[in-house]
């Protein structure tokens, strides 16, 4: 069978495997693979790491033999090939699994140079956030100046960490990959590597549960830079703090570069441990602020002549004067009126941009946070939003907090642990007796039960 048999088939191998798995988790785990060859009936594949191997067998085995057996045909075996620096080749055979499974399986270990390594590693970098599409403007200036000076240098700057923050939709995401594309454009042979706190969070749990997490931590520690998204969704999770403390320490003394984002700078940041919040603030905090009138038009401009668009001017002030609260709401403004203009056939003109400006700008379902909750309450009781978060046993305090802690497990999906990190940090028990006690309290205090609901008519403005 010639090499481009094998390939072809391996391609048919993975259209079977995108139609049965979420568009991410397929990027993530099957992309990154490489069909070496098919010889003797068995198909070698070959994948970044061992702990990449590792969640292939317990996540995806019996979707990888269907597959492979459909294809390939049901006699045919697999082997994997981990690619590895420094050890010499061993070939591992696994342990049997309980259960039907592909015969002979075996992983071979072998000596490779570092540059096909570094080739391997999928940055996960969306390549259409760089700086050329980036639309600078007095929110976000010294922000991309900071960006472009880490790009041309990493590691060699006093920027490091890197840390932006700034509300929902202001270009983090998109400034934190120009970083990294730009520096993948200079420096090839770099290790680039984006991915959000969310998706480190799940593949750390995967190495607990697989008792890999020492695969997981090396595997971080060999990058040279770092990209962790939404940083905040590491509170209350103490072991991924632990974990991600001695990978940030790892890299930043040999010289690597981390670049994080935030939705809040890191003093605010509850449920984070203070070690952590110390490195953060070693390097740059640097804030992206929502876009101003003029930012906004330049945006919209850059977006509809790069769709190859063409709107009236008072169309594009309109929008821009009217939809400030991200980036996206904009870019989003923008697909509804082409979306109605050829469904309806009507030109895009001032009246209908109005109707969808309205839509966008009147949404009523975005969801309540934490923030909201204690703002709001807050405001209600006549407290610093600073006070919720001390140890005083003060009463208007104490009941401040068990409001708080109440209405976030009424309006949030998060779960105590997560409440009680992002108020005051304290763990769940506490959020537990605080939900107990202001209910029970609500049975019978007319007064109190009054005041949650203004406070909850409040927030209901708020959405």
């Amino acid at each position: 069978m010639s090499e481009k048999d094998h390939v072809g088939l391996w391609n048919d191998c993975l259209e079977i495997i995108r139609d049965n798995v979420p568009a991410q988790t397929y990027k993530t785990w099957f992309c990154p693979i490489i069909p070496l060859k098919f010889e003797d009936n068995t198909l070698v594949l070959q994948v970044p790491s061992q702990f990449f191997y590792e969640f292939l067998e317990e996540k995806f085995l019996d979707l990888l033999r269907q597959t492979i057996h459909r294809v390939f045909g049901k006699e045919a075996k697999l082997m994997y090939n981990v690619m590895v620096v420094k050890n010499p080749p061993t070939p591992v055979p696994l342990p049997p699994h309980s259960g039907p499974a592909m015969p002979a399986r075996t992983v071979e270990k072998q000596e490779l140079p570092p540059v096909p390594q570094i080739a391997e590693l999928d940055s996960h970098l969306n390549r259409d956030y760089n700086f050329d599409t980036f639309i600078e403007g007095e929110s976000n200036k010294l922000s991309r100046s900071v960006a472009e000076a880490v790009a041309l240098n990493p590691a060699k700057t006093i920027f490091n960490p890197l840390f932006f923050y700034g509300a929902s939709g202001v270009g983090k995401t998109h400034l934190s990959n120009a970083i990294g594309t730009k520096i993948k454009e200079l420096y090839p042979d770099k290790r680039v590597l984006y991915t959000s706190a969310h998706l480190f969070q799940v593949l750390y749990a995967d190495a607990v549960r697989s008792n890999t997490t020492t695969e997981f931590i090396k595997f971080y520690q060999t990058i040279d830079v770092l990209i962790i998204d939404d940083i905040q969704e590491f509170a209350g999770m103490t072991k991924t703090q632990n974990t991600f403390f001695h990978i940030f320490n790892h890299l930043h003394q040999n010289g690597k570069q981390l670049i994080l984002t935030s939705d809040r700078p890191p003093a605010l940041l509850q449920g984070m441990e203070d070690r952590l919040i110390t490195r953060f603030k070693w390097g740059m905090v640097a804030e992206l602020e929502k876009p101003n009138v003029e930012l906004r038009r330049n945006i919209l401009l850059n977006k509809i002549r790069r769709d190859g668009l063409q709107f009236p001017s008072e169309v594009v002030d309109y929008i821009a004067e009217n939809v400030s609260d991200s980036v996206r709401d904009l870019e989003g403004t923008i697909i509804s009126l082409m979306a109605h203009s050829i469904i309806y056939k009507r030109d895009v003109d001032l009246e209908l941009a109005q109707r969808i400006v309205r839509k966008v700008t009147h949404n009523e379902n975005r969801p309540v946070t934490v923030d909201d909750i204690i703002n709001v309450v807050c405001r209600h009781f006549g407290l610093d939003t600073a006070a919720i978060h001390t140890q005083s046993r003060k009463r208007d305090v104490v009941q401040a907090r068990q409001v708080a802690m109440y209405l976030a497990k009424q309006h949030t999906d998060l779960s105590s642990s997560k409440i009680g990190a992002l108020i005051g940090g304290r763990d769940h028990a506490t959020v537990l007796h605080a939900c107990k006690t202001i209910k029970e309290q609500r049975e019978v205090d007319k007064g109190l039960r009054a005041e949650i609901d203004e406070i909850q008519a409040t927030l209901k403005q708020h959405a």
